[in-house]
């Protein structure tokens, strides 16, 4: 399972599409365990790239603080699970909470 999470200063980015780049986390879920985590430069924002990107680059799962409905159709289509209202903590903090079933989300900060 690899997870992307957007990032902003280290933390988790509140909107997904302008974020500055992107810690993808390879991630061992029987033993919940994260085995490699690696960042990368965002692309430019560009309407419906980041879900065909992120899967390119093998993310199953992304955690998100805010993300549009349509952003949303586009990672489904891309086989990537979406978790929306995460709050702003460090991407090894969301992937521990994520898969021990911890993860604390509210309502997504995205309005569109």
């Amino acid at each position: 399972m690899r997870i992307a999470i957007p990032l902003a200063d280290g933390k988790l980015s509140m909107h997904f599409g302008h974020c500055e780049r992107f810690a993808l986390l390879d991630v061992d879920p029987t033993n919940k365990a994260i085995l490699k985590k690696e960042e990368i430069g965002a692309p430019e924002h560009q309407p419906g790239l980041l879900p065909r990107w992120l899967a390119e680059r093998g993310a199953t799962v992304i955690i998100a603080g805010g993300m549009g409905g349509r952003a949303q159709d586009l990672f489904a289509e891309n086989k990537i699970t979406v978790v929306v209202g995460a709050p702003a903590e460090t991407p090894e903090a969301l992937t521990a909470a994520y898969l021990a079933g911890t993860l604390q989300t509210g309502s997504n900060v995205c309005d569109h």
